[in-house]
């Protein structure tokens, strides 16, 4: 009989957990919504979380608290959410640097197809090379010369293994076949900082960041990373133009949830965003600033993230690119 009573107790508890799930997600969302950038202020995914943050506070009327947590190439921001309880309050904003972090750094907490899931895209845009005012480099061509002539000589900043930035940098230097120094800084700011006041030699940074320094002449272009010319930057010559044929390399950024959290939620916060993305004027606004707004399912999305982990693998492995 007492056997029975347990049983009978422990499938209401299961209906009760089962029945709480839906009623949760149909509440969602009914208080403050955490967005975890584990990239410092002042970058592409601080900039436009931080857009795309004020634009969904406003469809889902809660607040929508962004959150800095750079560090350690993503991994202390990433891992954070990966352990956050899965119930749509705490998100993670993903770039591609968490996609090649996945091979560069194998001994984590988390495993990011594992521990989280796909929310949805938000944006993809080029990067630019450039080099400090001061700089004797006027062109690509000239920047490869000189790498050539005083190998192990010349650094490039990034903001930290594994990111977006080293991993431009990375490419240039295996398709140039040149040897260059990596600095990793803790977030792009401080790159950026050191490239203005000619600490280091070079760096990438993202078109939509680095284009107003630009173009009031603090530091030189030398060249963008996509397969065309930035609309931004419209002078300035692809990397591929300019003397590395086949160079490509961009960014791109989304959301994700940890794994667990209801679908009915992750649908929510997927079609509540792709409103947003997809209102003319949010894509005409950020198009004018150098990015392009990506407008995916969260099963497309997943497909995408897992198609840039394999290719990042690939070039890494391929390279014997390490994390510093």
């Amino acid at each position: 009989m007492a056997r029975d009573w347990y049983k009978s107790l422990f499938r209401l508890v299961i209906l009760a957990a089962l029945a709480a799930t839906p009623a949760a997600a149909q509440d969602y969302p009914n208080r403050t919504i955490r967005v975890i950038v584990p990239f410092g202020a002042g970058g592409p995914t601080d900039v436009f979380t931080r857009a795309l943050g004020e634009e969904l506070r406003k469809a889902l009327g809660q607040p929508v608290i962004l959150e800095n947590r750079p560090g350690a190439g993503s991994i202390i921001g990433t891992a954070e959410v990966a352990k956050a309880a899965p119930d749509g309050y705490t998100l993670l904003m993903i770039s591609a640097t968490q996609t090649t972090v996945e091979t560069l750094n194998p001994n984590r907490s988390y495993k990011l197809m594992r521990d989280l899931v796909p929310v949805a895209a938000v944006m993809n845009s080029e990067l630019v090379l450039v080099v400090p005012q001061r700089s004797p480099v006027n062109s690509l061509k000239e920047l490869i010369a000189l790498a050539k002539a005083k190998p192990g000589t010349l650094n490039y900043g990034s903001s930290g293994p594994g990111s977006n930035y080293h991993m431009a940098g990375e490419l240039i230097k295996n398709l140039a076949g040149l040897d260059m120094v990596h600095v990793p800084y803790k977030g792009s700011t401080g790159a950026r900082a050191d490239i203005l006041s000619g600490q280091i030699d070079m760096m990438f940074d993202s078109v939509p960041t680095m284009a107003p320094t630009i173009e009031e002449g603090r530091v030189k272009a030398l060249g963008t990373s996509g397969k065309t010319r930035s609309p931004v930057l419209p002078n300035v010559p692809t990397i591929a133009e300019a003397g590395i044929p086949d160079y490509n390399a961009t960014i791109w950024i989304g959301v994700m949830a940890p794994a667990g959290t209801p679908k009915p939620v992750v649908e929510t916060l997927n079609r509540e965003i792709n409103k947003i993305l997809s209102r003319p004027e949010i894509k005409e606004s950020w198009r004018r600033q150098g990015t392009n707004t990506m407008v995916m399912t969260p099963e497309e999305f997943g497909r995408y993230i897992e198609t840039e982990i394999e290719r990042w693998a690939k070039l890494i492995k391929a390279n014997n690119i390490g994390v510093n």
